[in-house]
């Protein structure tokens, strides 16, 4: 563990000790997780008539939801689920269209954001069979794939894919896929002592009323967890990109990725698959927030600096949504991270020839070589677009983002070896605007340039 200072520990103490007070929680818990490691612990109020530790749990809700979503990707991973695959393949005999497994992990299925029946969340759960039986087309609320709705039916189906591909419940499979390799035991369907009790607050008076809990039974994979600040610990370590093998990180960033936004044009929050986004701060984060009766919990990571931030209460309601981003300004004005040092990297693939200016007509970029082995394609300007690149086996090149994500970058040399210009998905780009000398197509005016 690299502890935060004394002095930081004291100011992010401060803010969630306004929080606990001023929204009037029963308990309140946060931790900051700085390189993988538990860099801080807070909590203010009591359970049981004692301060809240990391190993007491909290129900965490739809954080449930990630947890799920990661054993459909390691599916996905294996070649037995495709993003694309309507959920009938996977769940036979739903009628609720073709909505497709990427939509369900992005909520824009369009499927109805609750069960049919009863308020799920206050009473006990039914079968998969006896609900999917309740499901049909107006379940579908909206166009699959036109807008993000968020769903918690659609979690309860894809927690039955999980079930029918592993042949056990869904949460044996999350328990033995993702909780147990990372070292979250504390992370169960059902509490276990200690725990807290889930409260809500009389909104006129400082009295509390107990809040139910049961068992979800099929809509349980969209937020029937407990869990502990230790746990969400490493969760926000995975999220940030320590996977320990439950996933490829290549997998964890496509997560990450961007799939709908769920405020319009601000765009300060989205979903990925499985995973909720926002942008605050000047960080783009990911995790997922979760609310059932008397609990709420939020976990957001930050790969960039691979730093996380989470914290779990004991209410229905009172908790703001800015606590958590508040507590990683805190750390970045206090804690500052250093960037990592500069070091030359040895040029063992020979790509230095490659490096320098390129022309798109008469467009200027410029060629890089990045740390790593990989290329980056950049306008010199600072408008254009901009790519970077990665080696393939037959000597090409691939996109990873930006227009260019997923085409192919060639490097077209001479008679002698040396490269004459780029091929990028049909863009030629030349050493002088225009080259003749190159194969740009349409041909290049033999009157040249021209006063």
């Amino acid at each position: 563990m690299s502890p935060v200072l004394e002095s930081t520990a004291r100011l992010l103490l401060r803010r969630i000790a306004v929080e606990q007070a001023q929204g009037r929680l029963p308990s309140l818990t946060t931790a900051v997780v700085r390189d993988g490691e538990l860099a801080w612990f807070g909590a203010r109020g009591k359970v049981d008539g004692a301060a809240p530790t990391p190993d007491t749990q909290y129900r965490i809700g739809s954080i449930t939801k990630s947890l799920v979503a990661t054993v459909v990707m390691r599916l996905r991973d294996e070649g037995r689920v495709g993003l694309l695959d309507p959920i009938g393949e996977h769940v036979p005999g739903l009628d609720v269209g073709g909505v497709t497994v990427a939509q369900l992990l992005s909520h824009t299925s369009g499927l109805s954001a609750e069960s049919p029946g009863a308020w799920w969340e206050r009473t006990p759960g039914v079968p998969a069979g006896e609900l999917f039986a309740d499901l049909g087309p107006d379940t579908v609320k909206h166009r699959p794939g036109r807008r993000f709705h968020y769903s918690n039916v659609g979690f309860a189906l894809l927690g039955e894919l999980v079930a029918r591909h592993r042949g056990v419940s869904w949460e044996a499979a999350v328990r033995e896929e993702v909780l147990r390799p990372l070292g979250m035991k504390d992370t169960t369907p059902r509490p276990r002592a200690p725990h807290a009790l889930g409260y809500a607050v009389h909104p006129w008076a400082d009295v509390l009323l107990h809040e139910p809990e049961h068992d979800a039974g099929a809509m349980a994979p969209a937020g029937q967890l407990w869990s502990t600040p230790a746990d969400l610990a490493r969760w926000a370590a995975f999220l940030a990109g320590d996977t320990a093998g439950v996933l490829d990180p290549d997998t964890v960033a496509e997560m990450r990725e961007p799939a709908t936004v769920d405020d319009g044009d601000t765009w300060t929050g989205g979903f990925g698959l499985g995973l909720q986004l926002a942008r605050a701060g000047g960080r783009r984060l990911a995790g997922h927030t979760g609310s059932m009766p008397g609990f709420l919990a939020t976990v957001w990571a930050d790969p960039s600096d691979r730093v996380g931030v989470l914290f779990t209460a004991n209410s229905t309601a009172g908790v703001s949504r800015g606590l958590l981003v508040e507590l990683l300004a805190i750390l970045d004005q206090h804690e500052p991270r250093l960037p990592e040092e500069w070091h030359p990297v040895a040029d063992t693939a020979g790509l230095l020839e490659l490096t320098g200016p390129w022309y798109w007509g008469p467009s200027a970029y410029v060629l890089r070589l990045l740390p790593e082995g990989g290329l980056s394609l950049t306008p010199m300007t600072g408008v254009g677009r901009a790519s970077r690149f990665t080696a393939r086996a037959d000597g090409t090149w691939l996109g990873l983002d930006g227009y260019y994500a997923g085409e192919t970058l060639r490097v077209v040399r001479g008679h002698d070896g040396s490269p004459v210009h780029l091929d990028l998905n049909t863009f030629v780009f030349t050493r002088t605007p225009y080259d003749p000398r190159a194969d740009v197509p349409g041909g290049v005016d033999e009157g040249g340039w021209r006063g």
